[in-house]
């Protein structure tokens, strides 16, 4: 029996508002891109029934994020539903639209995380990584988030691209009043995985990378910013869930649900099935031997990743 076979309702939902998005990043493991929207994305009208119904399952914890959720019209109203129903609130953004205005909006509601993407620490680097992007915007964002007295966490994609300004992102994070640093080997999966041969860094930058947030935790400056790459790897983390699978169910745009972001498989679509029968499906997926098998020859071998958004429906057993 797993922990989350005792719980009623997940206890975080990572909700992909769209595919949209006004950037074309080159590592985006959703491969998302402007007007690339999800064929059968939810209307404004479902999107608010299904946050009624996460209010409704007592879902403490949620997600907004994309694409671009803040390209979505009706974004700041399911963040308002949430939030004012008391549901916590992450927003995922690349903060090219995220300005003193919507942070002063969302300081009204229990935010936890305003999580922004700085994958670059010149704009010559994060231009080219996040092709269409602004550094000095994503900075912008960050500011205007730490001024409304939101939490601010930032995550950094190392790419053979902008690893060698890895240090001096963390520097900036930590100037611009992050509380967490999040990091970790790229996945290869969506574009990332397209591209893999232009992105993947050397084994002797990620060690070398891996040096520097081990030297970086221990460094007492750092201390009011939390470093966070464990796990590192894709492979780690499935084996984290195969022995205690997360309490967290992951909405498509078009709401089907995930079984995790690295398997391509789906258990769920809450336009048909309500909230509890989908988070029993996500529980059983992970008794389930097509998700054990798939999971144990992910971690074994890096080639099955990019099959990631390959969708397949699980059939019931």
């Amino acid at each position: 029996m797993h922990r989350i076979d005792s719980l009623k309702a997940p206890l975080f939902v990572s909700w992909q508002l769209t595919r949209d998005c006004d950037l074309a990043c080159l590592h985006c493991c959703t491969e998302s891109a402007p007007g690339k929207r999800m064929t059968g994305e939810l209307d404004a009208g479902e999107a608010l029934n299904l946050a009624r119904e996460l209010v409704r399952s007592e879902v403490p914890y949620v997600m907004l994020c994309g694409g671009e959720p803040m390209i979505v019209p009706h974004f700041f109203a399911i963040a308002e539903l949430l939030g004012n129903a008391g549901v916590q609130l992450k927003i995922e953004t690349n903060g090219q639209r995220f300005d003193a205005i919507a942070a002063e909006r969302l300081a009204r509601l229990p935010v936890r995380s305003i999580q922004i993407s700085l994958d670059g620490a010149t704009e010559a680097v994060y231009a080219r990584q996040r092709p269409g992007g602004s550094l000095a915007k994503a900075h912008a964002a960050c500011r205007a988030a730490r001024d409304a007295g939101l939490p601010l966490e930032v995550t950094f994609a190392p790419t053979r691209v902008n690893i060698h300004e890895a240090e001096a992102v963390i520097d900036q994070a930590r100037a611009l009043g992050a509380f967490r640093f999040n990091t970790g080997q790229l996945m290869r999966i969506g574009t990332a995985a397209r591209l893999w041969g232009r992105l993947e860094p050397t084994a002797e930058q990620y060690r070398e990378f891996r040096q520097l947030l081990d030297r970086r935790a221990a460094c007492t400056g750092d201390g009011d910013m939390e470093l966070c790459y464990s796990p590192f790897t894709i492979e780690e983390g499935l084996k984290r869930s195969l022995a205690d699978p997360p309490a967290t169910l992951q909405v498509l745009p078009n709401a089907w649900v995930k079984v995790a972001a690295v398997l391509p498989y789906i258990c769920g679509d809450l336009r048909r099935d309500t909230l509890e029968d989908a988070w029993s499906a996500y529980r059983r997926s992970w008794r389930d031997a097509v998700i054990l098998d798939e999971a144990s020859m992910a971690i074994a071998t890096g080639s099955r990743h990019p099959q990631a958004n390959e969708w397949k429906v699980l059939v019931a057993r």
